[in-house]
């Protein structure tokens, strides 16, 4: 079981940390099953950018980055060295502290 704490730079929301999240979900789906915003305009099936997100902690308890989600990051705005895309952060069996980071979504409205 995980403990996720969900952080926002999108001014006026406060960090949601989640408590006994099961493995074998992705961050996507936390997300969305707990009523957090986090544009996926593709379905969660790694064909855009929009589910972008920082790890700040933890990333050794998800699925590893692969080749195809890398070429989908670098659409992304504003990609760092720790950006992934929420659909493709598979929950791995175990348990820890994950802490992720939504950039601001405002700027996603045109798309």
């Amino acid at each position: 079981m995980y403990t996720i704490t969900f952080k926002f730079e999108q001014k006026g929301l406060a960090p949601i940390t989640l408590q006994n999240i099961e493995a074998n979900q992705s961050l996507l789906e936390v997300a969305l099953k707990n009523d957090i915003e986090l544009h996926h305009n593709c379905g969660g099936v790694c064909a855009c950018s929009t589910c972008h997100l920082y790890v700040d902690q933890g990333e050794v308890f998800i699925e590893e980055l692969s080749d195809k989600e890398e070429d989908f990051i670098d659409r992304a705005v504003s990609p760092r060295l720790n950006s992934r895309l929420g659909c493709q952060c598979l929950l791995q069996e175990g348990k820890g502290e994950i802490v992720v980071t939504l950039p601001d979504q405002t700027q996603f409205l045109g798309e």
